[in-house]
């Protein structure tokens, strides 16, 4: 048997208010504040609450429905767009999602044409669009453009906060390591700019040795190449991958030159990905959070819905996950 489905007064009861304040958050009216808002929006979410849209219509000639504009990225969305849906939910709307691509000027007319159709009471787009299609969006029909990609479909914005790689080469650095190298993703990615100037900023901040920066394509290959082309001398060494496939490239690298991992070789990744925790050893990487990227995303929208002001002062959506691949360099002197 399936549960019973959650009721407005489920969500009034979980989040400590009157059933007609739910009623008010999830229709966008009232002088409620923005703390109770949330509130409201967050139990709505945790209960999977899907209030009777045909019934609001009928009340308030409004469709509650929204848009989510996508692009076509350079991975799979689905997370981040199950963020959004969850959020739109939770403050009473169905999310649609439509592709678009084409040049930016395309993007935008197509937008524009969404926002005007009747269909769709605001718009949220995860592609970059001109400047223009907010500004000439109909009146009551908010157009929000995340800054979640660039133009060209790679990760921008706090998708791209390379922190974790200060802290990768701190940690690391404090357990011992002073030799440094870090394999970079491709340089036309803010992502990759972002973490190899992270990477050099710590190294020198810290006084630490550097063996280089070596970019690569993303790919095990390169990984396995940046480590083919170390002189025998380069451990104890760790080694910062643009991403958990170079780290595995990597991995396999120092085990053909006979490098322990990581009592010669500590190595970090980037991804989380699922092999990641099943490796021997196990690999040390960056989880991003996509769908509390596209949660974000989506309460922009219901903010400008609402006519609140969007969130701010949030958490970063990475989170360093330690395990194996990293610890204190082996002494290798004392090798026979």
């Amino acid at each position: 048997m399936h549960a019973p489905r959650a009721t407005s007064r489920d969500v009034a009861r979980l989040a400590g208010v009157a059933q007609s304040t739910v009623s008010y958050v999830l229709a966008g009216k009232g002088s409620i504040s923005p703390a109770t808002r949330e509130r409201v929006r967050r139990a709505a979410e945790q209960l999977d609450y899907r209030p009777n849209l045909a019934a609001r219509a009928m009340r308030t000639r409004r469709t509650g429905r929204v848009a989510a504009v996508m692009g076509l990225p350079a991975y799979d969305p689905a997370a981040m767009l199950a963020g959004a849906s969850a959020a739109a939910q939770a403050a009473g709307y169905v999310m649609d999602v439509l592709h678009v691509d084409g040049s930016v000027e395309t993007r935008s007319e197509r937008v524009l044409e969404l926002a005007r159709s009747g269909q769709f009471e605001g718009v949220l787009s995860f592609t970059p669009l001109l400047p223009a299609v907010v500004e000439h969006a109909p009146s009551g029909v908010p157009v929000v453009v995340s800054e979640t990609f660039d133009d060209d479909m790679h990760a921008a914005g706090d998708l791209v906060d390379a922190s974790p790689v200060a802290t990768f080469v701190e940690q690391l650095a404090a357990l011992g390591h002073t030799r440094f190298l870090h394999v970079a993703g491709p340089s036309q990615y803010a992502s990759a700019a972002a973490r190899r100037e992270a990477y050099l900023a710590t190294v020198e901040r810290l006084g630490l040795t550097s063996l280089g920066v070596v970019e690569g394509d993303w790919s095990g290959r390169a990984g396995l190449d940046a480590i083919r082309s170390l002189p025998d001398d380069a451990p104890p060494l760790a080694v910062i991958a643009s991403n958990d496939l170079v780290a595995v490239g990597v991995m396999r690298g120092a085990a053909e030159r006979g490098w322990s991992v990581p009592g010669d070789v500590s190595v970090t990744g980037w991804d989380n990905a699922a092999v990641g925790p099943y490796l021997t050893p196990s690999l040390t990487t960056v989880d991003t959070d996509r769908a509390e990227a596209g949660r974000r995303a989506m309460r922009q929208l219901v903010a400008a819905l609402s006519q609140e002001p969007p969130p701010h002062g949030l958490p970063p959506l990475t989170t360093v996950v330690w395990r194996e691949s990293t610890a204190p360099p082996a002494d290798r002197s004392a090798r026979p």
